[in-house]
C-alpha cells in the first residue's frame, strides 16, 4: 500500500471518510508534530451524515470527549478529514477525535445559536442549558425573553427576569423617555443590557409586555396595605367557641368548689415539727461550743436520723389527693369514664395535679408555700426525707411556672390536661381519653392566644408544655425518693395506694 501523501488537513475536500491506513512512524504533518505511534486500520467505514444518524442537531457527546457541533441541516459538521484523525465508537455513535498522544484539555463547548446570531458569538454567550429531569427527558430553563437571562415567571405577560422586570415597571413608572445613540439596533443580552436602556425598554414592548398590567404608586400601597391587614388578622386570633367557653366555666367551677386556697378545712392532722441536725463541730479547745445561730430548737430537740416532717406532709399531701379526687369526680367527662380507668389516670396524675394546685399558693419572692396559718419552705421537705436532686428542680419549677402569672383558667385547663392523659397503659377507652385530652390543650392554647398580648404570651403555651415535662420527671423522682424512705409507717393508706 503506498504511503499517505503529506498534505495539509484543510486541503483536503472528500465528503466521506475513507479508509485509514496505518500510519507510518515517521511521516510529518502540516503542523509539524512528534512521531504518532502506529495505529491499527479501522474496519468501520461510514459517512459523517451516517454516524449522525437521527439526530438532526449534529450534538454528540462521548464518554470523556468533547462536545462535537454539526450544522442544523444535518450536513456534516466538516468536509476535511485531516491525516492523523480516527473514529472511535462510543454507545453506537462515533465521533472525531485525535490519536492520543499525551492529554490534552478538552475544547469549550460550542454554542448551539446559529452564527449569523449577534447575541450569541462564540465566547460571548452560550445556548440555555438542558437539565433532566427525573424521567430521563430533557427540560430546558426559563430563559428571559428580553435578555436571554433566567426567567422567574410571567411578569407583565411576558417570561422574563427579576431585572427585566423591575427595569421595565420603574421606565413605565417614571414616565423616562430613553435616547439611543446608535442605529436603535443595540443587542440585548444578559451582559449588555444595561448599555442601552432605549434598546432595551423597546424590546420588553417588542416581545409583549403591556403596560396596563403595571400598578400605580398608590394601587401597590393599598395592595400591601391590604396584606399587612390580612397578615395581622391572620395573627390575632378570633373569640373562644361556646364549647370552649363551656369547658372552662365546668373547670373553673369545679375548681372553685374542691379547692381550698386558706387551707381552712385542714384539720386533724399532726403537728409540724422541725428538727434541725447540726452538722458534727469539735469542741473548741479555749472553751464550750458555741451554738449555731440557725438552731431554732433546743438540744434536746436534735435527733438525728428522724424526719421530723414527715408525718405532717404525709397528712398535708393525703388532704390535697383528696381535693383533686373531688376536682376529678366534678368533671362530666370523667364521671363517664368505667371506675377502672377513673382509678388509673388518677394514681397517674393526682402528685402531678397536687403540684399545679400548691403553685396558686407558691410566693415567688420568698420561696415559700403559703397555706394560710401554714407556710412551708423547700428546707421542710429536706426534715420529711426528700433529697435535694428533687428538692432543687422543684423549687425552680414553682419559680418558673409562677413568673409565667397564669390565669385561673390556665391553671385549671392545666389540671384538666395532666388528668387527661392516655399514656397509662392500663386504660380502656384509651381513644376517647386522647381526644378529651386534645379538646383540653386546643382550648389552652385558644385561651391563651385571646387573652395574652404579644408578644409576651407568643411562646407561653410552649413554654408550659415544656414544665409539664420536667413536672413529668417531678413525678419520676418523688414516688422514688417516698418509696426509698425507711420510716413509711407515717403514710396513710390513701398516699401509699396512690404511690403504689
Amino acid at each position: 500500500m503506498p504511503a499517505h501523501p503529506h498534505t495539509c488537513p484543510h486541503a483536503c475536500s472528500s465528503p466521506r471518510l475513507s479508509p485509514v491506513p496505518p500510519v507510518p512512524t515517521h511521516v510529518p504533518t502540516c503542523h509539524q508534530s512528534p512521531p504518532a505511534p502506529r495505529v491499527p486500520p479501522v474496519p468501520a467505514r461510514r459517512s459523517l451524515a451516517q454516524v449522525q444518524g437521527s439526530n438532526s442537531t449534529g450534538l454528540r457527546r462521548g464518554p470523556g470527549s468533547p462536545l462535537v457541533h454539526g450544522d442544523h441541516r444535518g450536513t456534516p459538521a466538516t468536509s476535511h478529514r485531516p491525516p492523523g484523525l480516527r473514529l472511535h465508537p462510543h454507545h453506537g455513535a462515533h465521533v472525531l477525535g485525535p490519536v492520543p498522544r499525551w492529554p490534552h484539555p478538552a475544547p469549550p463547548a460550542m454554542s448551539v445559536s446559529s452564527p449569523s446570531d449577534p447575541e450569541s458569538s462564540p465566547g460571548t454567550q452560550r445556548g440555555p442549558r438542558v437539565a433532566e429531569r427525573e424521567d430521563g427527558e430533557p427540560e430546558e430553563e426559563k430563559v428571559c425573553a428580553v435578555c436571554g437571562d433566567r426567567a422567574t415567571g410571567y411578569h407583565f405577560h411576558v417570561m422574563s427576569c427579576e431585572g427585566c422586570k423591575g427595569f421595565f415597571r420603574r421606565s413605565i413608572n417614571k414616565g423616562v423617555r430613553f435616547t439611543c445613540p446608535f442605529a436603535r439596533s443595540c443587542p440585548v443580552t444578559k451582559a449588555k443590557r444595561r448599555q442601552c436602556q432605549a434598546c432595551r425598554l423597546q424590546k420588553c414592548l417588542d416581545v409583549g409586555m403591556r403596560k396596563d398590567m403595571i400598578m400605580s404608586e398608590e394601587a401597590l400601597g393599598r395592595r400591601r396595605a391590604l396584606r399587612r391587614q390580612r397578615r395581622l388578622a391572620r395573627e390575632q386570633p378570633g373569640e373562644l367557641t361556646a364549647e370552649q367557653r363551656e369547658l372552662i366555666g365546668i373547670l373553673i367551677a369545679a375548681h372553685q368548689r374542691t379547692f381550698d386556697s386558706s387551707f381552712s378545712q385542714f384539720a386533724h392532722y399532726r403537728p409540724a415539727v422541725r428538727l434541725y441536725i447540726p452538722s458534727p463541730r469539735s469542741p473548741s479547745p479555749s472553751g464550750p461550743a458555741v451554738p449555731s445561730p440557725q438552731l431554732e430548737c433546743g438540744a434536746e430537740d436534735v435527733l438525728p436520723d428522724v424526719f421530723s416532717m414527715l408525718p405532717h406532709f404525709a397528712d398535708l399531701s393525703t388532704f390535697m389527693i383528696q381535693q383533686v379526687i373531688k376536682f376529678a369526680k366534678e368533671i362530666p367527662a370523667f364521671r363517664g369514664l368505667p371506675i377502672d380507668d377513673q382509678i388509673s389516670l388518677l394514681k397517674g396524675a393526682t402528685l402531678e395535679i397536687c403540684q399545679i394546685q400548691f403553685n396558686t399558693v407558691f410566693n415567688a419572692e420568698t420561696n415559700a408555700w403559703e397555706c394560710g396559718q401554714h407556710c412551708y419552705t423547700i428546707q421542710d421537705g429536706a426534715l420529711a426525707g426528700f433529697q435535694q436532686i428533687y428538692l432543687e428542680p422543684l423549687l425552680k419549677f414553682h419559680i418558673s411556672l409562677k413568673k409565667l402569672r397564669l390565669h385561673e383558667a390556665e391553671y385549671v385547663l392545666l389540671q384538666a390536661m395532666l388528668l387527661f392523659s392516655p399514656d397509662h397503659a392500663s386504660v380502656a377507652q384509651r381513644d376517647f381519653i386522647d381526644q378529651l385530652q386534645e379538646k383540653v390543650a386546643l382550648t389552652l392554647k385558644s385561651y391563651i392566644d385571646h387573652q395574652h398580648p404579644m408578644p409576651e404570651g407568643r411562646f407561653l403555651y410552649a413554654k408550659l408544655l415544656l414544665l409539664l415535662t420536667e413536672l413529668q420527671t417531678l413525678k419520676v423522682e418523688n414516688t422514688r425518693q417516698i418509696l426509698h424512705i425507711q420510716d413509711l409507717s407515717s403514710m396513710t393508706p390513701l398516699l401509699s395506694e396512690i404511690i403504689s
